[in-house]
């Protein structure tokens, strides 16, 4: 049974990024899925006002939504799906599931966000900082793009 770990932030993201991997393979071997949903950051002026169990609570609401969407996709004969929330590092985190079950594919389908960096799910993944020339670059080229029109 292949294992694949699957980190999501969005729903239609996610869709995007799995719809054509699925329907490429026409005869597929039993999949173990393990989705892990990443919740959107908590402001910090938010989090001053809100308890922890609120927190958690929000998270499980988020995280049934967004599975909702995802995992109809996923569920297939022989295959395995199981749902998780990260909490702290996901470096630690795939680390942990890895140990847990074995050796597995790791797929990063979080929607990239502007002038955001996204932390990486594994050691090995590249990092691309963006950071003050990224936006210039980008400010530049929009300037240059309504110049030329």
């Amino acid at each position: 049974m292949d294992t694949m770990i699957v980190y999501i932030d969005e729903a239609a993201y996610a869709l995007k990024m799995l719809t054509p991997m699925l329907q490429s393979a026409p005869a597929r071997t039993p999949t173990r899925w393990i989705v892990v949903g990443c919740a959107p950051r908590i402001t910090h002026r938010v989090s001053k006002w809100v308890t922890n169990s609120a927190r958690d609570s929000w998270r499980g609401k988020w995280a049934e939504q967004v599975f909702a969407k995802v995992l109809p996709l996923l569920k297939a004969p022989g295959d395995e799906v199981i749902t998780q929330i990260a909490r702290g590092p996901l470096c630690k985190l795939t680390e942990s599931l890895l140990a847990q079950h074995g050796t597995a594919r790791v797929l990063d389908a979080r929607r990239p966000k502007f002038g955001q960096d996204l932390p990486p799910v594994t050691s090995q993944q590249p990092q691309e900082p963006q950071g003050v020339w990224g936006y210039a670059a980008v400010v530049a080229g929009a300037g240059m793009m309504l110049a030329a029109d």
